[in-house]
Order: C-alpha cells, then structure tokens, then sequence
C-alpha cells in the first residue's frame, strides 16, 4: 500500500490517507490573541478543560478598557458564544479568519463573546464537538454569579442576554446546543437568540431545489456527516436534520436569524429549517435573509464585499 493512497477524500477540505494520515487542507493557519490594532479589541486564549482538550478564545471591546480594574462596569454586555465551522473537521478558534471576524464583530455590537474550541473529527469523531460545546457552554455559565475563573466574564459579560452564533457545521452545533440548552436548562443562562449562517443541515428527501442538485454535491453532503459521525443513523439522524427532531420545539430561545447564500447547495435548508421550526409548536420568531449571488460562507472569502457587511450590521442589530 502506497503512503497516496486515499481512504477518504473530501478537498478542498480534508484528505485521510489509507495509513491513517490526515491532511487538513485549509484553516490550518492560526494567530495568538492580542489587542487588535484596528478595532482595540482585545483578545485571550482559556483552557476550559484538560482532558478532554477543550480551549476558547474569550474577547472584549474597546469600551470595558475604560473600566478600571477595580470597578465593575455601569452596564455590563451581551454576551455571545461561537462556534466555528469547517465540516467539523477542520477550523480554530484562534484560525486568522475567525479571529479577524470576531474582533470587528464583538467591536461593531458592543459585546464579549467567546469562540470555543472543540475537538475535531475523524480523530475526534462527533458527538465530541457537541460534547465540548456543551462543557464549554457550562464553564461560561460558572461565571454568572460573578465568581468563575475568568475576569473578564465575571466583570462584563451579562448572563441575562446570552447569544449563540455560528457558520456551516458550527451553525449546525449552535443550534443543537440551544436545543439541548432548552431540554436541560442551564442556571445562569438566559439564552436570548440564535444565529445560524449557512448552516449545515440536510437530509434524506430533498427539500427545494434539491431535487435538481448533482448526485455527486449531494453524497458530499451526506458522506462528510458520514465521516464526522461514524455511530450515525444516515443524512436523517436528528442531529443533521433538525425535521426529525421531536425535540425541535424546546429550542431554548426566542429569536432566530438564518443566513443562506442563494449559490450555496446548503441554501434550500436554511430555509427548511425556518419552516420546520414555526410548524413546531416552537413559540419563538425565525427570520431568514438570502444572499443574492453568493455561495457558501462568501463572507470569509469577501469580508469587505456589499453582502457581507450587509450580513454583520443584521447580526449586529440582532445582538442588540
């Protein structure tokens, strides 16, 4: 057997060779945190636990350097918690385009945010990224009493107006975690809304356009959930196919904003999931905004583009 030969082949995301390599073949590329020098943002890195591995990168703006270290600040800030994308294979927290995206986000809302890290497949196959969003999202709610390990959360962030966001499988993980979120309860947490960009949903019958997808762009999709989750029931597992899901009602929020891309093959389920969610018996509001033009996740190609700064005022007004 040759060291080439491929057991999976998933480009222009991720290769594994047949002798157990994995080539990761782009969010590779990370930066420390920092005070960014545009934004004033400042930025650090938190292991939230040892084994497992599980680390966040925490961020405040600008506007809480003008607390002292002593004081606590007059009105403390919503607080929003990321989950990165990349097919739950690949990506970072502390990769540079989620870094830069958070620090002219949390500049542009006002808020502290916290961009977890989780484990990745197929080393670390799902529900492992789920698992270590949820022991993320528990260490957070430690510090609602204003006694956690880390100041900046105990000193800014405001427990009370708690938001999730994500991009592709991270928007996938922002979801699942607000409906377990709102199963379970979690003391301390006030989840208030959603964002869901590009979210990487699907299923065994096509929804939409689906029907006139290529087969080969539709077992893609099918065969990447495949192979970040292994123990899985197929492409109706309710994890992937929120439709399925009888649990979908408790979602544990009352707001919910959707992006899709109008090139995107993800599209179609974005704005299934929106349907699914108001046919639920879900008491919350659901609002989707297509992207003329753009396919999926544009917005990291483009930042500057029309469309992508249209994108961050939304979720800027939304987090406010």
């Amino acid at each position: 057997m040759s060291n080439e030969e491929l057991a999976y082949d998933f480009s222009p995301i991720i290769k594994v060779y047949k002798d157990g390599r994995v080539e990761r073949l782009k969010g590779t590329d990370i930066v420390p945190p920092s005070t960014d020098p545009k934004t004033g943002v400042q930025s650090k890195d938190v292991v939230i636990s040892q084994e497992p591995a599980i680390s966040a990168r925490l961020y405040i703006p600008k506007s809480t350097t003008a607390t002292t270290t002593t004081s606590a600040p007059q009105t403390k800030l919503p607080l929003l918690i990321y989950f990165h994308g990349g097919g739950f294979c690949i990506g970072s927290s502390s990769s540079s385009t989620y870094d830069s995206y958070l620090n002219a986000l949390v500049s542009d809302a006002n808020v502290v945010a916290v961009s977890v890290d989780y484990r990745l497949a197929p080393e670390h196959p799902l529900p492992a990224a789920y698992d270590d969003s949820w022991a993320a999202l528990k260490w957070v709610a430690f510090h609602s009493d204003g006694n956690g390990s880390e100041d900046w959360l105990n000193r800014f962030a405001d427990f009370q107006r708690v938001f999730f966001s994500g991009d592709s499988a991270g928007a996938n993980i922002t979801h699942n975690t607000a409906v377990k979120l709102g199963c379970e309860g979690l003391v301390g947490v006030k989840l208030i809304g959603i964002v869901l960009v590009h979210p990487y949903f699907w299923g065994t019958e096509p929804v939409g356009a689906e029907l006139t997808t290529p087969a080969a762009a539709r077992e893609y999709m099918a065969g990447m959930w495949r192979f970040a989750c292994p123990s899985t029931s197929g492409s109706d597992d309710p994890l992937l196919n929120p439709g399925k899901d009888p649990k979908l009602k408790q979602l544990g929020c009352v707001k919910v904003l959707v992006f899709v891309a109008e090139k995107d093959v993800l599209k179609d389920r974005g704005w299934h999931y929106s349907e699914t969610l108001k046919r639920s018996g879900w008491k919350g509001d659901v609002q989707v905004i297509e992207a003329k033009g753009e396919r999926h996740v544009f917005h990291w190609i483009n930042p500057t583009c029309d469309n992508a700064v249209a994108m961050e005022k939304k979720i800027v007004a939304f987090l406010n």
